[in-house]
């Protein structure tokens, strides 16, 4: 496994010293009991700066520290990771830079966690690697070692063509992702933009969900590419909204609001692509036309940091912060608040119980690669109550399609369709409730990573001679 970040996060252990924990989320729960089982191996960034760690154990996955200093995280990581392709990825909401030295450090870090990799892989070994940072990552492996069988995921949209074609490396970030076995994207029309942009940018050729090189090419692995949207531990979130103690906690939540007739609530990190703005003018609008009534309603916004040496995060949070007190100032009364936001990130369970709290989630994102807040709030209604107005631009939108689907551009639009949703009846709720939980049940985060590897391993690979290895995982 490999991707930007290790699945720990680091702490102070009771005595004073430094330690590790598993990171929560997703992912690291879907992917621990195949990486324990296949005694496997994770290669990321464990978080320190300037700080070179040997490789360690923990919770029977090893890990393999890949180090980064100040220059790496900013011309990388803060450059041309998230303010080039971040942008570029998500419809250029706002306008990508394009930096030489951004991209160069791009090249060395890429090739690091290369690196990394072809020290430990063993013979024929199996390879995932995952998301925008390491789009490099496949045809390094690939030229290195062509036993591997290497898998790629991207979380985040692919760009059309007509958008790609801005970006001064694009053959080179193409033939990157190429050198992978199977490419896997969360929807099907990033895996069709990504195909068109191989064949218009590069010297390889499609046909179907495949692309093969010209004879000349360097590489002459065949690349498959597919949609295999990403999804939640489905038990676990429906396990802990069963939970008394966070059923409580939701009861507090609206009593110490002062039990609003409408709870809303929008969970994002403070990214201009989740479309908080277009959220908080709509809710302003409202209650401005009083169709929403200061006293009976209270939008809970919570928006955890993100990314805040980024100029442009610094900007969204003052605009976001400006709309906040605007909203508050004009329409809070002593006894009660219209708009409680939330500068913070919270544990799953906190989570859990503001879902349970809440009667409508807004997700208005301009452009996501999936959004699994959206799933995890229809997960956590095992009662059958509240309603998801979800952005048609998401990924979840292909498979939460008893959501109410909005447009964010569209504000009257959005004004409509939210109160649809604050008006709709329990009867109604219930039916969309009980069909989006059948689906997200049958189609989880366990089944996503299966499904992803047993492709992965049914592709069948060129006859190669296998390159030894100094030591596997």
């Amino acid at each position: 496994m490999v991707a930007n970040r290790l699945p720990v996060d680091r702490v102070t252990n009771p005595d004073g010293t430094q330690g590790f924990r598993r990171s929560p989320g997703g992912l690291v729960t879907a992917l621990e009991p195949i990486m324990a089982a296949s005694d496997g191996a994770w290669v990321g960034w464990h978080g320190g700066i300037d700080e070179e760690l040997e490789s360690f154990d923990k919770d029977d996955i090893h890990l393999v520290p890949v180090p980064l200093n100040e220059d790496d995280l900013e011309l990388y990581y803060e450059g041309f990771s998230n303010s080039t392709l971040w942008p570029l990825y998500h419809d250029v909401i706002v306008p990508p830079a394009y930096h030489r030295t951004w991209w160069d450090r791009y090249k060395k870090i890429n090739q690091r966690f290369a690196e990394a990799v072809l020290r430990i892989a063993a013979p024929n070994a199996t390879v995932w690697v995952h998301d925008y940072q390491l789009q490099l990552v496949p045809r390094l492996l690939r030229l290195a070692r062509p036993d591997l069988k290497i898998g790629f995921f991207l979380h985040i949209p692919f760009p059309a063509a007509s958008l790609f074609s801005q970006l001064p490396w694009r053959r080179q970030i193409l033939e990157g992702l190429a050198g992978a076995d199977l490419v896997g994207f969360q929807r099907e029309t990033d895996a069709t933009n990504f195909l068109r942009c191989l064949r218009r940018f590069t010297d390889y050729q499609t046909k179907g969900h495949e692309a093969t090189p010209r004879p000349e090419h360097d590489l002459q692995n065949v690349c498959r590419a597919d949609a295999h949207p990403i999804s939640i531990d489905y038990e676990q979130i429906k396990r802990l909204s069963r939970d008394p103690q966070i059923i409580a906690r939701a009861a507090q939540i609206r009593h110490e609001l002062g039990n609003p007739k409408t709870i809303m609530l929008g969970v994002d990190r403070l990214d201009y692509t989740k479309g908080i703005r277009h959220r908080l003018k709509t809710y302003g609008e409202l209650l401005n036309d009083k169709q929403l009534k200061a006293g009976e309603v209270c939008l809970i916004q919570v928006a955890s940091p993100s990314r805040e040496n980024v100029e442009t995060y610094m900007e969204l949070r003052d605009q976001v912060e400006l709309m906040v007190g605007q909203i508050t100032g004009q329409f809070d009364t002593l006894s009660h608040t219209t708009l409680r936001y939330l500068h913070h990130s919270y544990p799953l369970k906190e989570m859990i119980a503001l879902y349970l709290a809440a009667d409508v989630l807004l997700v208005t994102a301009l452009r996501d690669g999936m959004n699994l807040v959206a799933k995890e709030y229809v997960a956590a209604h095992q009662d059958g109550r509240g309603v998801l107005v979800l952005s048609e631009f998401t990924g979840a939108a292909d498979q939460l399609t008893q959501s109410v689907l909005v447009n964010p551009h569209d504000i009257d639009g959005m004004k409509a369709k939210i109160m649809q949703a604050v008006n709709m009846p329990e009867a109604e709720q219930a039916k969309r409730m009980k069909r989006m939980n059948h689906h997200l049940e049958e189609y989880d985060v366990a089944r996503w990573s299966h499904r992803f590897l047993t492709e992965l391993a049914q592709i069948n690979t060129n006859s190669i001679p296998v390159v030894p290895a100094a030591s596997g995982s």
